[in-house]
């Protein structure tokens, strides 16, 4: 097997977050639902876009989120995910290589657009989200360079794709390719709904030893499992697999290698602002201290940090500087 030019390449979501300010009016004119996300149409999206204000947009998506905290970390990364060509998915490739992420992926001219999340921001913080998925949901297998994922040390797969016909025969295919090249392939459950939808495909994936690399909270977890007790969950899937990190929020996290286990508690923070992409940054730190070859407790406590960052504000992506509050961990 050669040696591995890419750390971390990731398939996901490629959507576009866009967050604007308004007045409580705005939210009840419009039909919302206050604090909740709603999944949207073209048409609905374009409505709703064209009534926001002046709006800030940036590149999000689970996956994107993660290989954002892995860049920052300094791994190197790549992505592959579908975005129209139009204007916002020209934010979303100028935003994921500013961030020093590889994104090759050609722009689809057909329709539907690029997705995007449009975040509606209360004056007490609250965010009313509604998700358009867009083009995100027409990856196709022939869009994957799979000399590129077969030279990485772990392809990463987002849940939330799998629902799709196009992109889950795409991560199918990656899949093999790394395999084949004697790779690791993580996977993130991403909800309990996904599970709903897909458990008995994932669960016969796991059988199959086509994941290495579980991501789950304790929700998913009970949801695969079958179980709501959570030891049992673990007892159960854990020798499927060669690692398994479970989340469990204010609780910290747990994970499973090779007989292996370890534990951490969350990271203390101030405030707890917004929860949106704690999981997507737990699986940045962790993953990068996997592919650094770090104990699996440092892997755990290197999750914590970057999830008790993200946490601590508004936003799916880091903010702080996670190089300097991982030191005491990579050294």
């Amino acid at each position: 097997m050669t040696e591995a030019s890419i750390d971390v390449i990731a398939i996901g979501n490629a959507i576009v977050d866009v967050m604007a300010p308004c007045e409580e009016a705005l939210i009840e004119e419009l039909g919302m639902t206050r604090g909740g996300m709603t999944l949207v149409d073209t048409a609905r999206a374009e409505l709703l876009y064209d009534r926001m204000g002046p709006a800030r947009e940036i590149s999000g998506g689970s996956a994107a989120n993660t290989l954002a905290g892995l860049a920052a970390l300094g791994a190197k990364c790549a992505f592959i995910g579908q975005v129209a060509e139009d204007q916002l998915g020209a934010v979303f490739a100028h935003d994921i290589r500013a961030a020093g992420i590889a994104f090759d992926t050609a722009p689809r001219a057909a329709e539907p657009p690029t997705a995007r999340c449009l975040i509606f921001v209360s004056a007490d913080g609250q965010r009313t989200m509604n998700t358009f998925l867009g083009a995100s949901q027409f990856l196709p297998a022939a869009a994957l360079d799979l000399s590129v994922i077969a030279d990485a040390k772990v392809l990463y797969l987002e849940g939330y794709l799998w629902d799709p016909e196009e992109p889950r025969a795409a991560m199918r295919s990656a899949i093999e390719a790394a395999h084949g090249a004697g790779r690791k392939v993580a996977f993130t459950l991403s909800d309990a709904f996904v599970i709903d939808r897909h458990g008995a495909e994932f669960r016969s994936m796991i059988e199959a030893g086509q994941i290495d690399i579980l991501f789950a909270n304790e929700h998913e977890l009970a949801a695969l499992t079958g179980t709501d007790d959570f030891e049992h969950g673990l007892a159960a899937l854990a020798p499927k697999l060669a690692v398994l990190a479970v989340t469990r929020g204010e609780h910290g996290a747990v994970a499973i290698a090779g007989g292996e286990r370890a534990e951490v508690p969350a990271e203390p923070i101030a405030k707890v602002v917004d929860t949106t992409g704690a999981g997507d940054l737990f699986a940045a730190g962790f993953l990068f201290g996997h592919v650094r070859g770090q104990p699996l407790s440092d892997c755990l406590r290197l999750g914590a940090i970057c999830a008790g960052e993200v946490i601590s504000h508004y936003g799916a992506r880091p903010e702080a500087d996670l190089k300097a509050l991982t030191a005491p961990v990579t050294g």
